[in-house]
């Protein structure tokens, strides 16, 4: 038998647990350790799924789904598996950093490497691009009063492609070794010469399959926000999340290219022989740096803006009041989005070019700041005057505005060319990026989960719990990360696993303590979930306006239903259903009911991820048979589909105005809560309006929905 034409590169020593069998130390043992806890946790999910008898629920009613608001679910479910490895990786980087003084520490410099490759690659593409575009999937077609995204299949295909990346990235903790070239992947180190082996493969695969899947969103929503918007839903009628969805989609479509022209070149380089980025032969490295930024700038506002769209729409409802300047805010997102393209070489003012084209880039970096700090005092001026309530997610907003600001604080400074080289690859750079990301993104989302969870699964989080989660992140975050940025102008390097200055070490201490503190408030908020599922018939709120919220998405039941409305509403202002709901025409029955036509359920998305995912595994190990028929079986599916007919399920009318009508005399028949009662059980989804609480008229009995015709 030709073993290697079978298995290609795989050998038995591949597997992670050889090494602690042939070479036995504590950094093999923990990376044992993480294969294992890999692989025992996929045997008890499918122990799990088949004891329950949900292996056939979770492929009719999951991944066999099209259904906008489950492909949202699902990639926010990608978001947090992934996000609890990356944050324990981020620990063991920490704990190394601080044990190794004058020693090696308990890890070697090869996993250490890996380690730092693998956070920061599983952070940028499978926890924030995830996190985002599963938020901006379930809430945006909900806002702008469609039934569903404009591609439905092509949007559970750009989930399976992410799942597929994701996949991959968990693999290389049981099969073989990840790269050691850090989250960007700068050749010639990632070349074949200096980093033979599977690690800079997996790479390559995985963020290529994620960033295909992210170019197809982005298309797809696109498409969506200028095609599906309901009647007299005009742009400047949209909610300021869907603005921000809308040029977040725009930066996907023509940022993510670059980076999938550079990994298939990198991939060139290292498959085939070409010379792409190796600086001898005819290629030119730094055009991997361009390409890459190219991308990798326009990516920090592909994160953040979606971001500034949740903490528009939260810093309003919870101040109870409309939002402050919203035709600049809307501005300011277009011009965020437009200079994004025009600075991504500050991240590379040290690489040789001339100090004039330093200088413009510069400048233009500066420049960028200016709508931002527009967005930040209209947040602010929204918050001024209002009745403010402390929940969790708005607790958030606070701590984000404040750290944000002086993270942007110093990326004014490092948009200096000559501050730029005195701390360039220190921590002080480390610091900067999470400075923004960590409040900016993640906070932005977790505030999200808290906000929008009642409406796609009809309860409430246990209040009590979030607030300690969040408790344990704001300081955990300032912690973690504040010290870096002393250490950075002290000198110490980023990416550096031993240390031999003992004045960093107090530093360290901190940022350890930092870390613990973050990894307290992931498990709390994951308790918190827990423990709202089991306690959800006291935090029930399945008439879908618990927050007395001002969009379109609160005026349907919680979970809404496959169709979302049961009638196209018809808008004539911003916060539609919030006047409506102050104007006493909130929850009205229409004049008439229609059958409604969905999508129907099919299996082309699963089977192209999974092949997808075969695909990429091949071609990382060299399986050629692999890398073949599972590229022809995935075409193949594309192919069959494409003769399918029988597309979309029709509900009849009936059956949409039983459900409506009954969700109707729920609301009718169940008394509105103020915002003193948001946290009690009495809040069963039916706020009363802020300013209206001591009156009569805008939730009587008898009212109804001007929202819907």
């Amino acid at each position: 038998m030709n073993w290697e034409l079978i298995f290609g590169q795989l050998k038995w020593t591949s597997i992670v647990f050889s090494g602690a069998i042939l070479n036995p130390s504590l950094s093999e043992f923990i990376a044992s350790g993480a294969g294992a806890i890999a692989v025992l946790g996929a045997i008890a999910a499918l122990i799990l799924l088949t004891v329950k008898g949900w292996w056939v629920p979770l492929w009719r009613d999951w991944l066999t789904s099209v259904d906008h608001k489950k492909v949202g679910i699902m990639y926010i479910a990608i978001a947090l598996v992934m996000f609890a490895r990356a944050v324990i990786e981020a620990a063991l980087i920490r704990a190394q950093q601080l044990s190794a003084y004058d020693s090696p520490g308990f890890l070697s410099a090869d996993h250490f490497g890996q380690l730092f490759s693998t956070h920061g690659t599983i952070m940028i593409f499978f926890v924030a691009m995830p996190f985002i575009t599963g938020l901006m999937n379930y809430v945006m077609p909900l806002q702008i009063g469609a039934r569903d995204v404009s591609f439905p299949l092509l949007n559970a295909i750009s989930l399976m492609l992410t799942l597929a990346g994701a996949i991959l990235m968990m693999v290389s903790l049981v099969i073989g070794q990840f790269s050691t070239g850090g989250w960007t992947a700068y050749p010639p180190f990632t070349g074949i010469k200096f980093s033979p082996g599977e690690g800079v493969d997996y790479w390559i695969w995985a963020v290529s399959l994620g960033s295909i899947g992210s170019t197809l969103t982005g298309l797809n929503f696109a498409v969506t926000i200028y095609k599906k918007r309901c009647p007299g839903m005009t742009l400047f009628r949209m909610p300021l999340f869907c603005w921000t969805t809308l040029c977040t989609s725009i930066l996907m479509i023509f940022a993510m290219a670059p980076l999938t022209a550079a990994t298939i070149m990198l991939a060139l380089d290292r498959y085939a022989g070409f010379h792409f980025f190796t600086n001898g032969d005819g290629g030119n490295m730094m055009n991997y740096a361009n390409l890459f930024w190219l991308f990798g700038h326009p990516e920090v506002y592909i994160l953040i803006l979606p971001a500034f769209g949740v903490w528009s729409e939260i810093v309003a409802t919870f101040s109870s009041k409309r939002i402050y300047g919203y035709t600049s805010l809307v501005y300011a997102t277009m011009c965020i989005a437009v200079l994004s393209f025009a600075v991504w070489l500050h991240h590379f003012f040290t690489m040789g070019q001339s100090a004039n084209v330093n200088a413009v880039f510069g400048i233009a970096t500066m420049v960028i700041g200016v709508p931002t700090g527009v967005k930040v005092y209209d947040w602010l001026l929204t918050m001024v005057g209002g009745r403010i309530r402390f929940t969790t997610p708005m607790l958030f907003h606070i701590n984000f505005l404040l750290t944000f600001i002086l993270g942007g604080m110093t990326g004014v400074l490092l948009a200096n060319p000559g501050i730029d080289f005195q701390v360039h690859n220190t921590l002080f750079l480390v610091a900067h990026f999470h400075n923004m990301i960590i409040p900016g993104v993640l906070f932005g989302m977790f505030a999200a989960v808290q906000f929008w969870f009642p409406k796609a699964f009809g309860f409430r989080l246990h209040e009590g719990l979030g607030r300690a989660s969040f408790w344990c992140f704001a300081p955990g975050f300032l912690l973690a990360f504040f010290p870096l940025y002393w250490l950075g102008l002290m000198g110490a390097t980023r990416r550096t696993y031993m240390w031999s200055d003992p004045t960093y070490l107090p530093w360290l201490a901190l940022a350890m303590a930092g870390a613990v503190l973050i990894l307290t408030g992931f498990a709390l908020m994951v308790t918190q979930i827990v423990v709202s599922v089991r306690r959800r018939a006291q935090l029930a709120a399945p008439l879908g306006d618990p927050w007395d919220g001002r969009a379109l998405e609160w005026s349907i039941p919680s979970p809404p239903p496959d169709w979302n409305f049961a009638v196209l509403p018809e808008v004539s202002s911003r916060d539609a259903f919030y006047e409506a709901k102050k104007a006493g025409t909130a929850y009205r029955s229409p004049a008439g009911y229609e059958d409604i036509e969905v999508p129907r359920n099919t299996a082309t998305a699963p089977l192209i991820g999974l092949f997808a995912c075969a695909w990429a595994f091949g071609l990382v190990w060299q399986i050629w048979w692999l890398v073949v028929v599972s590229f022809v079986l995935m075409w193949a599916v594309v192919i069959a589909r494409s003769f399918a007919r029988d597309t979309e399920e029709t509900i009849p009318a009936a059956t949409v105005k039983a459900a409506h009508e009954a969700f109707l005399a729920a609301v009718r028949a169940t008394p509105g809560v103020t915002r003193d009662q948001e946290m009690t059980a009495a809040n069963r989804g039916r706020a009363i309006p802020e300013g209206l609480e001591g009156g009569s008229g805008a939730l009587s009995s008898d009212s109804a929905v001007g929202v819907s015709r």
